[in-house]
């Protein structure tokens, strides 16, 4: 989907991370959600880029578009 975002069974429970590393996507999207602004994100965690923050979003965008089927 994203070469960001990235996949790894053996690492923080096979859960979508940043390009291999230990941050996982929710970690971004939940400062995020918190108004922790973009450049105190990318300040206090120096080896994300701003270009991670966008992947983070267009993921859980794309994770969010899905058909919701009611039982009858």
């Amino acid at each position: 989907m994203n070469e960001r975002i990235t996949f790894n069974p053996k690492q923080c429970g096979g859960r979508p991370c940043i390009r291999g590393m230990r941050i996982r996507v929710k970690d971004v999207l939940d400062l995020l959600a918190a108004n922790v602004s973009r450049s105190e994100i990318l300040e206090d965690y120096p080896y994300l880029e701003s270009e991670d923050i966008d992947a983070c979003l267009v993921y859980a965008a794309a994770e969010a578009d899905h058909p919701v089927l009611l039982a009858q």
